[in-house]
């Protein structure tokens, strides 16, 4: 059997899956393995809405990238923003209307 792998990061794994993210592009940001993700979203049921007028972008940034992230009002234009803790660092996930 495997090590337990802390709540948080289940619960971090399954919210990045609901924005969007891929397996991998998960276990690189939280080092999690892909596997173990999978697994998460099958044992609890996890279904992503569909919705494809929408897609999702995301930046890893430090306190002060994301303050002057936010200063900028033509970042917050046309989109839904969504800010989580990763660590030291911060995640801003970003919804944005696909263009015609």
């Amino acid at each position: 059997m495997g090590k337990k792998i802390d709540d948080y990061y289940v619960n971090k794994s399954l919210q990045l899956y609901l924005e969007g993210l891929t397996y991998r592009e998960i276990e690189r940001i939280l080092g999690v393995s892909h596997v173990s993700i999978m697994n998460w979203v099958k044992k609890y049921n996890i279904k992503r809405p569909y919705n494809s007028k929408y897609h999702s972008t995301y930046k890893i940034l430090n306190a002060k990238e994301l303050g002057i992230y936010f200063s900028n009002s033509e970042n917050l234009k046309g989109a839904g923003v969504v800010v989580t803790e990763l660590g030291d660092k911060f995640m801003l996930i970003k919804w944005e209307r696909f263009k015609d």
